[in-house]
């Protein structure tokens, strides 16, 4: 892993006091005195999960973590994510393709056999893997698309004839449009998750949600009769599905090479408003000082 400096969690905003620094209670000063009232997120104790004086590692990708976090002591499991990110990856390329028509191929059924045994039984246990070493968001993101993969194949798979009670294909192509939109919903959700994170950690989940948007309203275009832009906007929705392909590779090849077993390692680049950004920004100043 390229970064493994640990540094402290910072007071969060109801820990500052009114001297600027932490406080040790509520935020109040010791007397009593101008009490000061912060946003408490609707008493979310979450709010305060990243707080303390515990020493935890920035956010990295290649862990799927999108913030502050625990290292593992003592691990008894290897790092889960390469794996769910390498499933996730080869299945989204290789259907990705299809939606742009490489090749003039355009039946996916070449991306079942990965939907449901790459991208969705493997990712699927690798998002369990995730429970398994504390990671809340890994388990939940790596679980979810492993479902994705399992029940679109589902769909696709003429044996289980899911779409054979709508008579008409712009029934078909709606429910289609249904489907995906759920999914742009819930990676949505993820990606407000990865603003405190890295750049690729955080356009991974951009591009794929941005395919999922591109390929419901693909369908509900075709549900409206316009051919022509339900294909524009399914080959736009590969092209983005391509884009989260290589970002997906990038974040499992950032989780696995490290000076042992490679000569570089890729860099994940924090927002400058991170925790790891603001410490860069800090250390710099205090060099120039």
């Amino acid at each position: 892993m390229a970064e493994n400096d640990l540094h402290q969690a910072p007071a969060t905003e109801k820990e500052i006091g009114p001297d600027g620094g932490a406080a040790a209670t509520t935020g109040a000063q010791l007397n009593g005195a101008n009490t000061t009232q912060r946003y408490d997120y609707g008493g979310n104790p979450l709010y305060h999960a990243h707080s303390g004086p515990d020493a935890r590692l920035p956010a990295f990708g290649g862990e799927f973590q999108p913030g502050l976090y625990k290292p593992v002591e003592h691990r008894k499991f290897a790092n889960p994510a390469p794996l769910g990110l390498s499933a996730f990856a080869l299945t989204t390329f290789v259907l990705s393709l299809i939606n742009v028509n490489a090749r003039n191929i355009t039946e996916p059924n070449i991306a079942l056999s990965l939907a449901f045994g790459y991208g969705g039984l493997v990712q699927l246990l690798a998002g369990m893997w995730e429970m398994a070493v504390g990671n809340t968001f890994g388990a939940t993101a790596l679980s979810s698309y492993g479902g994705f993969w399992i029940s679109y194949a589902i769909v696709l798979t003429p044996g289980f004839n899911v779409l054979g009670e709508y008579t008409s294909a712009a029934d078909k192509a709606s429910v289609l449009g249904f489907f995906l939109t759920g999914w742009f919903i819930f990676t949505f959700l993820l990606l407000l998750c990865t603003l405190r994170s890295t750049v690729m950690f955080f356009l991974l989940f951009l591009t794929l949600d941005m395919a999922f948007l591109m390929l419901a309203c693909g369908e509900f275009a075709g549900s409206n009769g316009a051919a022509a832009a339900s294909k524009k906007l399914a080959q736009a929705g590969g092209g983005f599905g391509l884009l989260a392909a290589f970002l997906a590779w990038y974040n499992a090849f950032a989780g696995i090479a490290d000076s042992s077993n490679s000569f570089f390692i890729v860099p994940v680049f924090h927002f400058p408003w991170s925790e790891k950004g603001r410490e860069a920004r800090a250390k710099t100043a205090r060099e120039t000082v």
